[in-house]
């Protein structure tokens, strides 16, 4: 499909499903756009493809001021894949080259500084400097656009280190001074923004089943660190330079995105991890057309194309609870979760509605008596050791993390099993083909649905359902919330007729 033919198919038919996935560059104009922009076809032989946007700008094209490519939602390449570039992206994306420098995205990949950026030119066409150079662009047009902020306190948001490149940068990116891109007055102004929360649209990739990511969300909130509030879901952050709330919002098009940051150079880093919680650069296209085949759970998909699978805002913080919620209910482990937040977590110094606490850090439960917990004293000391290896390093789950190296970290500990491992991997790692093992969850819905043998699935590990195997556990699991029960001697295919009519 990524051939020069396939994508040329794909802006001539101004295909909105390639957005994201690849940037279209015209040589006669010297602009860059999204597949889907509507202006008149280029001819083939004016053409160039790139798979970044900051590859196009490094070749010295500009972004589109008609279809607005730096506003189409993330490459769903960067969950799908786990290869250098891939694990590369996500750190780019949460602020790393900015904070750390390309030393320290070297460091943590584990190359040196010239390797690093050799294997990401021949990757992706433009190496860190460049890579980070887009994200901080593409974040100041959105600042610019949403809020209010002063030039030079937005400059410095977006992870400029001086008014003087800011304005440079946006020049060139955009072809427009930072003053024409500003969105109209009215908006709060300067450091007011930070009492008021400011407030930013996040993109996503059509269909997106808006309300059932919020309902699983909500129905897992944790008490002081979660709060479901009308039309949408509030939490804290933990972030690289403060602590902060978000209370997301879904929109027609758009996720309205309200931060609370101590600290606003954490903006970046913020709407990147909550992009990832509501898994918005997923490509329900490719997923509907893989699994809507299948004879279980095609009808599923169908009904509900635009289902996502949760993420996280912190790794560390999903595998804990993940070992909080093993052999209790849902509503079992959220209360257990809320008594350790409680006694261990941090209270925020500006709490936003019910969200008073951050999820406590493993270093701080490493430290404490397993005894002190509420829990069985097989299960607490699972907690104690698990946060004793994030403390340490000894299993890595943040942006960089190898998923399976992670996952074979994971599954080295006491009390830690594939079903727990599988789970992690599908929210906290970000795996679109991690399979929690074992789900009884997966075994009823499998049952409700007709399906004569279940336990076959089960056994083969999902394999009928690869890549996309944690959207296929999301759709039986919603399936079974739902109450979607044919007839208990129907076979398949009445299954799947009942099930579209639903």
């Amino acid at each position: 499909m990524l051939d020069f033919d396939h994508r040329y198919r794909a802006i001539a038919a101004k295909d909105a499903r390639f957005d994201g996935w690849f940037i279209t560059a015209v040589t006669s104009t010297g602009i860059y756009c999204r597949p889907s922009c509507p202006a008149r076809t280029p001819k083939a032989e004016n053409v160039r493809f790139f798979p970044t946007a900051a590859a196009a700008q490094a070749a010295g094209f500009r972004a589109c001021k008609r279809c607005r490519p730096d506003a189409a939602p993330g490459s769903p390449e960067w969950d799908r894949r786990d290869d250098l570039a891939a694990r590369a992206m996500r750190l780019i994306a949460d602020g790393v080259v900015d904070r750390e420098g390309v030393g320290g995205l070297a460091s943590r990949l584990g190359y040196s500084e010239r390797h690093l950026g050799r294997l990401l030119q021949e990757a992706l066409g433009a190496g860190p400097l460049a890579l980070a150079r887009a994200q901080r662009a593409q974040t100041a047009r959105v600042l610019l656009e949403t809020t209010g902020l002063g030039i030079g306190e937005l400059a410095l948001t977006a992870g400029f280190q001086s008014v003087r490149q800011f304005n440079t940068t946006i020049r060139e990116v955009f072809d427009r001074t930072p003053r024409e891109l500003r969105a109209g007055g009215g908006v709060v102004r300067g450091a007011a923004a930070l009492l008021d929360g400011l407030t930013v649209r996040l993109s996503f990739r059509a269909p997106f089943d808006a309300e059932g990511t919020i309902a699983f969300l909500a129905l897992r909130a944790v008490p002081g660190v979660e709060q479901a509030v009308a039309g949408g879901y509030r939490r804290s952050l933990s972030l690289p330079r403060g602590a902060g709330v978000v209370e997301l919002s879904p929109r027609e098009d758009h996720v309205a995105a309200t931060f609370w940051l101590d600290d606003l150079r954490d903006l970046g880093a913020a709407m990147s991890r909550c992009r990832r919680l509501l898994d918005l650069d997923s490509d329900p296209y490719s997923i509907l057309e893989r699994l809507g085949r299948d004879d279980a759970i095609g009808a599923l998909v169908h009904a509900a194309p635009g289902r996502r699978v949760p993420g996280s805002v912190e790794g560390p913080e999903l595998a804990l609870r993940a070992v909080l919620g093993q052999q209790v209910s849902v509503a079992g482990a959220r209360t257990l979760a809320g008594r350790i937040v409680a006694a261990h977590g941090e209270r925020l110094g500006r709490p936003v509605g019910a969200v008073t606490h951050l999820f406590p850090r493993p270093d701080a439960l490493a430290a404490i008596d397993p005894n002190g917990l509420p829990l069985p004293r097989s299960r607490a000391a699972t907690i104690v050791g698990l946060s004793a290896a994030l403390a340490g390093g000894e299993v890595e789950l943040g942006e960089g993390a190898d998923r399976e190296r992670s996952v074979a970290a994971l599954l080295t500990l006491p009390g830690i099993g594939p079903w727990t491992a599988g789970y992690v991997a599908m929210r906290a790692l970000r795996d679109p083909d991690a399979w929690p093992a074992g789900d009884l969850g997966v075994r009823r819905a499998l049952e409700s649905l007709g399906v004569e043998d279940p336990g076959r699935a089960l056994e083969r590990g999902g394999e009928p359902w690869r890549p996309y195997r944690a959207y296929a556990t999301l759709h039986l699991w919603g399936a079974l919330a739902e109450g979607v029960r044919p007839p208990a001697r129907a076979g398949r295919r009445q299954a799947r007729r009942l099930l579209v009519a639903a």
